[in-house]
């Protein structure tokens, strides 16, 4: 089980990263040291959503480090780990007939799933950390944490106390 802190935290780190990075490499340098795989499909749905394409890279890094046959033990796929319920809704609220869980193992449709999905939560939580955590840990568990009037939790492996992120 990942954790969502280090997760979130990665993701933001990235994304900070590019961010300095990119100011202060030259272009070349950073293609070299940096290669953005699938790069035009995460920089085409980061367009069609309006999300910063150096973020929904950052959450495709975080989640599956590029690898579209990806798997998570919860049962994610791809490369940017979707579970196949989550997907399937995505799917049909798109406006698609069928759903096939084999398609997640296809970077792009499973980027345009993944960026439709980040884009809603960002929308509903109108934060970027909230809408990380509920990407990560699902929308029930940072709904209920939001409820308790708690920061994000998230249960670490074992008997260890849940990490906080106010």
């Amino acid at each position: 089980m990942k954790l969502l802190v280090v997760a979130s935290a990665l993701v933001l780190a990235v994304a900070g990263a590019a961010a300095w990075v990119h100011e202060s490499e030259p272009d070349w340098y950073l293609r070299t040291r940096y290669p953005l795989e699938y790069a035009h499909i995460v920089r085409g749905h980061a367009r069609n959503h309006g999300l910063d394409p150096a973020l929904l890279a950052a959450v495709v890094y975080t989640e599956s480090r590029f690898d579209p046959n990806a798997r998570s033990a919860a049962g994610a796929v791809g490369l940017m780990q979707l579970l196949p319920n989550t997907a399937k809704g995505i799917a049909l609220r798109t406006g698609g007939t069928r759903f096939v869980v084999a398609d997640l193992r296809d970077p792009e449709i499973n980027v345009r799933y993944g960026s439709w999905y980040l884009d809603h939560l960002l929308e509903r939580y109108g934060d970027t950390r909230l809408a990380l955590a509920a990407y990560h840990a699902g929308q029930g568990n940072v709904d209920r944490w939001q409820e308790e009037g708690r920061g994000i939790a998230f249960h670490e492996l074992g008997d260890r106390a849940p990490a906080k992120v106010a």
